[in-house]
């Protein structure tokens, strides 16, 4: 293959009528310049100048392979141009994994922060189960991903890079009108006598709630089980029964409801980001995480 940096030692000697101009021009000695075009003559297999007392002229070989080598170099500016933009932030997408609590409670602020500071950027959200974030993070198709886990199930950091965001409590929601409805927190051990309105489908919380009663002294007695948070907050508004939440599940949470924290007695999951280790950073992704660390900072502390 035909060497770029003796091509464009060509066109440059070509476009200034010497090598003493193009010499001076690229910052060269004339006689390196004319050591490199006797290599590119070599590479090209015939000769492409006509040396002259008084500069140089070029062959057909050397009209034709000029032509090209300016070519080649414009395509090479434009190429640095697109990386320049790429890099400024100034066009570009970006993909992003999440899940539905956490889009619905954190990345409304970070898509708009983002949107506002680089508007050319075209942001890709998508709102997955947990294994198909894992999916898309190790085939490529997000750079980023919100993850969640569990003291007992925690992601393997071996996969991916990880940054913690937030703890994101469990919580307990009631009816307005049940006995601890006034109350801002409560205990397990209070709720021994309470039905209990569950995620269906082994959904974790499921995992939580059942920890949380054991280390409390009981075995919960289930009474619905519900497809998503917001069936599982319309159950207990009419009194079928009492439910455990993420706190970020529950963000807006129905007029008819109350939200009471247990502390210590239910586990937190952790909230993270995730990078595929072995995956260069692009720029867009750079300043995605650190918007999602500094808006999960500030969630936390209005929280």
């Amino acid at each position: 293959m035909l060497d770029v940096r003796r091509l464009a030692l060509l066109a440059a000697v070509l476009d200034s009528g010497s090598m003493t101009a193009a010499a001076e021009q690229l910052g060269y000695s004339p006689s390196a310049v004319s050591q490199q075009l006797r290599r590119l003559e070599i590479e090209a297999g015939q000769p492409l100048l006509h040396r002259q007392a008084r500069g140089v002229r070029p062959t057909e070989a050397g009209t034709v392979l000029a032509g090209h080598a300016r070519h080649v170099l414009r395509r090479l500016e434009a190429a640095e141009a697109d990386l320049a933009e790429l890099a400024g932030l100034r066009r570009g997408t970006l993909a992003i994994g999440t899940f539905p609590t956490v889009a619905s409670a954190l990345m409304p602020p970070v898509v708009s922060r983002f949107r506002r500071q680089f508007p050319d950027i075209r942001l890709d959200v998508r709102s997955a189960r947990f294994d198909e974030l894992v999916a898309m993070l190790e085939t490529g198709r997000v750079g980023l991903s919100l993850l969640w886990d569990y003291e007992w199930d925690r992601v393997d950091p071996g996969a991916f890079s990880l940054t913690p965001l937030l703890d994101d409590p469990t919580v307990l929601v009631v009816a307005e009108d049940h006995r601890l409805a006034r109350r801002r927190h409560t205990t397990m051990a209070e709720l021994a006598g309470e039905d209990w309105i569950v995620r269906a489908h082994d959904h974790p919380v499921a995992e939580v709630l059942e920890r949380s009663c054991r280390a409390a002294g009981f075995s919960p007695r289930i009474a619905f089980e519900a497809n998503d948070y917001q069936e599982a907050q319309a159950m207990v508004s009419v009194g079928v029964g009492v439910a455990l939440a993420p706190r970020t599940a529950v963000s807006a949470p129905r007029p008819d409801v109350r939200v009471l924290g247990l502390g210590r007695d239910a586990p937190s999951r952790r909230v993270l980001v995730a990078h595929r280790p072995e995956r260069l950073w692009a720029p867009a992704e750079r300043a995605m995480h650190q918007m999602l660390v500094e808006v999960a900072r500030e969630y936390q502390t209005r929280a």
